[in-house]
């Protein structure tokens, strides 16, 4: 629960950081408006070709009588409307995310810098970087909609379909955001795709903290361009906790440079002995120094 909690705190650090550094607010809301214009249009073309649509996929239905005929197919406008509402909103953050690469890359260095510490660099070409991030977005919009069809199909289980779903729903929707937001600075980092998603599991509940509020929030397309900056921000933030870097030493914690696995050192007159390390994997590139203990 401590870490539900620090997740939802990297949501509220980020857009703390963004109002300190009134630039780079600015700078990250550009992405986001432009494909809030460009889902607007194409918003309000569906709904006016919806029903040309519809009448041309239901030919079927042209000599149906009235009020049949009408209903049947402004049933079916109305549910097309619906249906390309919500890729809208599930597609909504990772074609932000990729029309705003350069943007958030330089807003996740920025943060990187302020916070102190290295600041990563992928050293890959543009074109790399935005064949990386298109090619990843697509694998999470393929599982949000697998996870999507399976929820949808509980939805009709009585009490259960109308309760635990939902919160199903919404936990599914704002780990795998969680996962599009932190990929920015995670890729910088050259921790690829599956790493990412168990690195993610590992902290799951500081995942669904910083995740979910902000999937609630990104229902309204116009709120989620708002807070898309302080996101990337509070995303970047939350790397540097699940990451090594930029993570400070706790008190009464291992000595610096001492590996977590490396033996005490040897009393006067004994040999040293054997390292606790040998014959034990190495932690995944990409994973912390908790990840590294356990």
């Amino acid at each position: 629960m401590r870490d539900l909690g620090a997740g939802f705190g990297y949501l509220v650090k980020g857009q703390q950081w963004v109002g300190r550094h009134g630039r780079w607010f600015g700078f990250g809301l550009l992405p986001g408006l432009i494909t809030l214009v460009l889902y607007a249009g194409a918003l309000v073309g569906l709904a006016y070709g919806a029903d040309d649509l519809v009448g041309w996929a239901t030919p079927f239905a042209s000599d149906w009588s009235s009020p049949w005929q009408g209903l049947f197919r402004g049933f079916l406008t109305a549910l097309v409307w619906v249906f390309g509402l919500f890729l809208a909103v599930i597609t909504f953050t990772a074609v932000t995310l990729l029309v705003g690469q350069p943007f958030y890359e330089s807003l996740s260095e920025a943060v990187d810098r302020a916070e102190g510490g290295e600041v990563p660099r992928s050293g890959l070409p543009l074109w790399r970087e935005l064949w990386i991030s298109a090619r990843d977005s697509l694998r999470i919009v393929i599982r949000v909609a697998l996870y999507g069809l399976l929820l949808f199909a509980l939805g009709f289980v009585p009490v259960v379909g109308q309760t635990v779903v939902p919160v199903l729903g919404f936990c599914v929707t704002g780990f795998f955001l969680a996962e599009e937001l932190t990929a920015v600075a995670l890729q910088r980092r050259r921790v690829e795709f599956r790493e990412r998603l168990a690195l993610l599991r590992g902290r799951r509940m500081l995942t669904l903290g910083f995740g979910v509020p902000l999937a609630l929030a990104f229902l309204v397309p116009f709120v989620a361009v708002l807070l898309m900056p302080g996101a990337v921000a509070g995303a970047t933030l939350l790397v540097r906790d699940l990451t090594e870097d930029g993570e400070a030493e706790e008190p009464g914690d291992r000595t610096p440079d001492r590996h977590p696995y490396a033996s005490p050192d040897p009393q006067p007159g004994q040999d040293p002995p054997a390292s606790r390390n040998q014959g034990r994997p190495s932690a995944p590139h990409g994973f912390g120094k908790d990840e590294a203990r356990s």
